[in-house]
């Protein structure tokens, strides 16, 4: 009986110590999970065109999983052929996603050699293994007037439809101006959006930019849901230092808004722009409702 009842004390301690041991334990601070954030090189401009290879492996270093291009040129990206350049990042734990490239709208004179520019870098992404093509700029026609933005959207789904067949999606990026002029009583960017087929043409909406456009990202997503697949979450300088945008609602409506990417850009700084990269990553890394 002695026995028996030593054996249950045993048993009980045991379960105690487990208990306190779990607890103890449990408040150890926890590491804050890496999350799927890609990085737009174009962040590292300069440190890119000085020393790609080794940019690269600082990005991959720091804990970014994925990078778009910001340097296709002549079929190459950095000077580099389109595999070369996929096995660079992919040797630094990078995956090559996407990259922002294009040409103005052309007119009759020169559609068909723009279009044949558009398949050699079609081809050069293909073989590269790119998701997407962002084209991040539209000259003048597009602001200019209507017929003029029309002509350009035109453009965005012929080459959107040639991307499509190559199995990459084709969009575009924005600045403020497209929020800040508007064309017979609405902005460039809602033009846009209701001009270009979203079949063959995505949006990747950047958060800082349409922000200083003097718009809200939510109300975006709210009027012409899923047609954001791609975000550049980005501020003033480093993402989350400036306290000034409300990432916390934008991140809120995440599903309505299409989105399928993030993509830190850091375009002004407050440190050398690779450590200003590395803290944006860790900002995000460590904010709770921000989830990639």
């Amino acid at each position: 009986m002695k026995t028996g009842k030593l054996f249950f004390r045993s048993l009980c301690m045991a379960g105690v110590l487990a208990v306190f041991l779990q607890g103890m334990f449990s408040c150890q601070p926890s590491q804050p999970e890496e999350k799927f954030i890609g990085l737009q090189l174009y962040s590292v401009r300069d440190a890119m065109n000085a020393d790609a290879e080794g940019t690269v492996a600082q990005v991959g270093e720091m804990g970014y999983k994925f990078v778009e291009a910001a340097g296709y040129a002549d079929g190459k990206f950095y000077g580099m052929e389109p595999v070369a350049f996929k096995e660079l990042c992919e040797t630094n734990g990078l995956q090559f996603l996407g990259s922002h490239t294009g040409q103005d709208v052309p007119d009759s004179t020169n559609w068909e050699s723009t279009m044949a520019w558009w398949d050699e870098c079609i081809s050069a992404h293909k073989a590269a293994g790119v998701t997407w093509i962002v084209q991040p700029w539209m000259g003048g026609t597009g602001y200019e007037s209507l017929d003029g933005l029309k002509r350009y959207c035109e453009y965005f789904n012929a080459v959107g439809e040639k991307c499509n067949a190559a199995g990459i999606r084709f969009g575009y990026h924005n600045h403020d101006n497209e929020f800040k002029t508007v064309l017979e009583g609405k902005p460039v960017y809602d033009w846009m959006l209701e001009l270009t087929d979203p079949e063959k043409v995505m949006f990747q909406l950047d958060l800082y930019w349409i922000v200083e456009g003097g718009k809200n990202p939510v109300d975006y997503f709210n009027n012409y849901p899923g047609r954001f697949e791609l975000w550049h979450i980005k501020d003033k300088e480093e993402v989350g230092a400036s306290g000034n945008m409300d990432f916390e609602s934008m991140f809120a409506a995440q599903k309505k808004s299409g989105f399928k990417y993030g993509i830190v850009e850091v375009e002004e700084y407050n440190f050398e722009p690779i450590e200003s990269c590395r803290k944006s990553l860790e900002w995000l890394n460590n904010t709770d409702y921000i989830k990639l």
